[in-house]
């Protein structure tokens, strides 16, 4: 096994001495005889591969005598040996049975094989079959599939309409973290529903980027805000919110001061979980500078280092160094943690990028285990100036609230990687924006101009809602804005004088105290419809800035943008999937058409990949 490792890393080194040739082709869809953008093209046994782009072309430098593997969500997976002629074109055939192969069987134990956009067969873990669900709007769902017997999941109850004149600021800390959404796919690739509590919608929203225009005037981040009709109910109005951090070219970054810390505990053994996590980490090395230094520490029953702090141009040291690590053993995952901050804050660089990355399932078993004091640890941590980045990996025993917290107490973010594609979209394409920090503790605050909004209900965020009185204290902590990253948020607005809307609740009036009655606005306001004020701090800073952004009525001659659509649509599909209480006339048709229309630019091809889980959904929903 050891000999294996060498050689696929040898394959992966740039001074290898194998013959190299180029492989360039076209992968189209079997039936439709059309391009497959985001297919993962994957030289077999190595981590070196790549996306196929919006028109289903590819690329690829491999040994001579390599076999090439195609997998893409709802396609069957091809592995081909490539022979002399230096183009090779592909067909893949829809796979209908990973949408079949769901079994319920009263309280049996269900066991079965799946390949489905993956490499390696996987052996699923043993399930369980919890109560049945409600169907979701105008769907007939087929009964609650079973899940992993083990998974954790947390999420707050969904929040609702609130009135402006009792409540007129809403307050929350963003969030660029997109474990939701892969999960999301992880269970829908399966053939699955996923659990209402792993659905985050603001997560799914924030697993796409958006075309928001690059900041000005030397600002970290810049604001846009678009309002129109809802597409899920008429008689509402939609707001959305657009961050886009500023992007800084790699060589530009700052230092990084990175300790990899990974979970190496027997959970980990299965395909899906160490071997996913080597590959992707591999990718990860190779965008590592000169200037940049990695150590690495391990962790099962105890946490011990493996790799002491090396600079990121000694490549191939930090990867026999992955390599060679194997799994077994329990889990004590705050000894490493602590571990793992100790060697960080030994090689403290002021100026850099200080951050530990957490490579785990979440199932912590020894020493320090439970949330709450997990918090605290995290909490004591941040203060010291490091970050933490958490990667999740696997299913059966995949504790996400656990990771979620994490992620949330250190401020840093959190990823869920399901495939090698994930890992090159979190690892490679969002380098900058994964790992290197341009505003922490970012706030937003709205307040409503009654005159134009009688109610409003922020749409997802659940778990980053701040008081009112949060805002201007620069102690509380809130989310962190990555290189590039995009954050979106929606609001759903019901629009002052709406009469008879099921959606709003009238409480009697008070007995004892006078009820409250809005005051009248001069003239100056009645355009505007509501102003949203941010504030954030520096990487290094402890005093935060404030920007202050007035939405005024909308100009109903102007069209809803791709990026106002596409949110919508993923909003919507949230929202069906979470059987939510709000979603209107929202259907997956309809989900369909709006992402159709709004599916723009897809280079990476993961608006089309959406589309496809959305149409998986609707069979599904069919049976």
């Amino acid at each position: 096994m050891r000999t294996y490792l060498i050689v696929g890393w040898l394959l992966l080194a740039p001074h290898a001495f194998a013959q190299t040739r180029q492989i360039t082709g076209h992968v189209t869809d079997g039936d439709a005889q059309s391009a497959i953008p985001g297919v993962n093209v994957l030289e077999k046994g190595t981590a070196n591969g790549i996306i196929t782009d919006v028109n289903g072309h590819y690329t690829l430098s491999v040994t001579a005598n390599a076999t090439l593997v195609f997998s893409a969500v709802g396609y069957m997976t091809q592995e081909i040996a490539i022979q002399k002629d230096s183009v090779l074109d592909v067909q893949l055939a829809v796979d209908v049975k990973a949408l079949n192969e769901v079994v319920v069987v009263g309280d049996a134990v269900a066991q079965r094989q799946s390949i489905t956009g993956s490499v390696a067969t996987v052996q699923r873990s043993r399930r369980k079959q919890p109560s049945q669900v409600a169907p979701a709007y105008d769907q007939s769902w087929a009964p609650a599939p079973v899940y992993p017997d083990d998974e954790e999941y947390e999420l707050p109850e969904e929040a609702g309409f609130l009135h402006v004149n009792k409540q007129p600021l809403s307050t929350f800390s963003i969030d660029v973290e997109a474990a939701s959404y892969s999960n999301v796919r992880r269970f829908l690739n399966q053939g699955q529903r996923p659990p209402q509590e792993a659905v985050r919608i603001e997560e799914m929203i924030n697993y796409f980027t958006y075309d928001y225009p690059q900041p000005k005037n030397g600002a970290p981040f810049s604001v846009t805000t678009e309002l129109h009709a809802c597409p899920w109910n008429e008689r509402h109005q939609l707001l959305q919110i657009g961050l886009q951090g500023k992007s800084i070219p790699t060589e530009n970054l700052p230092p990084a001061n990175l300790v990899f810390l990974i979970d190496v505990s027997g959970s980990m053994q299965s395909p899906e979980k160490l071997p996913l996590l080597k590959s992707a980490f591999l990718l990860m090395i190779e965008q590592l500078r000169p200037q940049d230094r990695v150590a690495m520490v391990v962790y099962a029953g105890a946490a011990g280092v493996v790799l002491p702090p090396t600079s990121g141009r000694e490549k191939e040291k930090i990867r026999m160094a992955l390599q060679q690590l194997e799994a077994g053993g329990s889990t004590a995952g705050a000894a490493g943690l602590e571990r793992a901050y100790q060697l960080v804050q030994e090689h403290f660089t002021a100026e850099g990028n200080n951050r530990v990355v957490l490579a785990t399932d979440g199932d912590f078993n020894v020493g320090i285990s439970n949330n709450h004091e997990l918090e605290k640890l995290i909490e004591r941590k941040r203060e010291s100036g490091i970050a933490l980045t958490v990667l999740g990996f696997g299913t059966g025993n995949y504790k996400d609230a656990k990771m979620e917290l994490l992620a949330d107490k250190g401020n840093g973010n959190y990823a869920y990687i399901d495939n090698l594609k994930e890992a090159q979209k979190v690892l490679v394409q969002e380098f900058g924006g994964t790992l290197f920090t341009i505003a922490k503790d970012v706030k937003l605050q709205l307040e409503f101009n009654p005159t134009q909004v009688q109610a409003y209900r922020l749409i997802g965020y659940e778990n980053r809602r701040l008081s009112d009185e949060d805002f201007n204290d620069d102690r509380k902590d809130a989310g962190e804005l990555g290189a590039g990253h995009t954050v979106t948020a929606l609001y759903e607005l019901i629009p002052a004088g709406a009469e008879n809307d099921p959606d709003l609740h009238a409480v009697d009036p008070l007995k004892y105290q006078p009820n409250p009655t809005p005051r009248p606005q001069p003239n100056l306001f009645l355009e505007e419809v509501m102003t949203v004020k941010l504030r954030y701090k520096a990487p290094q800073s402890r005093k935060s800035e404030l920007l202050t952004h007035v939405v005024h009525r909308p100009d109903v001659r102007i069209k809803a943008s791709d990026n106002f659509r596409w949110a919508s649509a993923v909003a919507a599909f949230g929202m069906i999937l979470r059987d939510s209480d709000y979603k209107g006339s929202a259907s997956l048709d309809a989900v369909l058409a709006w992402a159709h229309s709004a599916r723009g630019e897809d280079e990476e091809g993961y608006r089309v990949e959406f589309i496809n889980l959305v149409k998986s959904s609707r069979f599904l929903a069919k049976r």
